[in-house]
């Protein structure tokens, strides 16, 4: 069983930044693929970011240019950083972690961008 948690959500302005983290348990963390979805009100989950082992990144088009993932296998965590903040990125954001044979979510981070 691998334990996922999020952390770093709140609310800020529109063209703010937040780092989002991830942290997730297992001895073997730099072998999983960590991804970072989010869900608005009314909307279906969308994937945002993942980044693979050999810390290879994609992005959704909405959020490449100002959203950054990365990992930091010492510390069995991955980061979101998000820039030039919008409204519409408004959502509850998930980090998912596959290890290859499993899926694991954690319960989940607001984040609310707002004048």
């Amino acid at each position: 069983q691998v334990q996922v948690v999020e952390s770093g959500g709140g609310l800020v302005q529109p063209g703010g930044s937040l780092r989002l983290s991830c942290a997730a348990s297992g001895s073997t963390f730099s072998s999983y693929s960590m991804g970072w979805y989010r869900q608005a009100p009314g909307k279906q989950r969308e994937a945002v970011a993942r980044i693979n082992s050999g810390k290879i990144t994609i992005y959704t088009d909405s959020v490449k240019g100002r959203f950054t993932i990365s990992r930091d296998n010492a510390k069995n965590t991955v980061y979101l950083q998000m820039n030039s903040l919008k409204p519409e990125d408004t959502a509850v954001y998930y980090c998912n972690a596959l290890t290859g044979i499993y899926t694991y979510w954690g319960q989940g981070t607001q984040v609310t961008v707002s004048s």
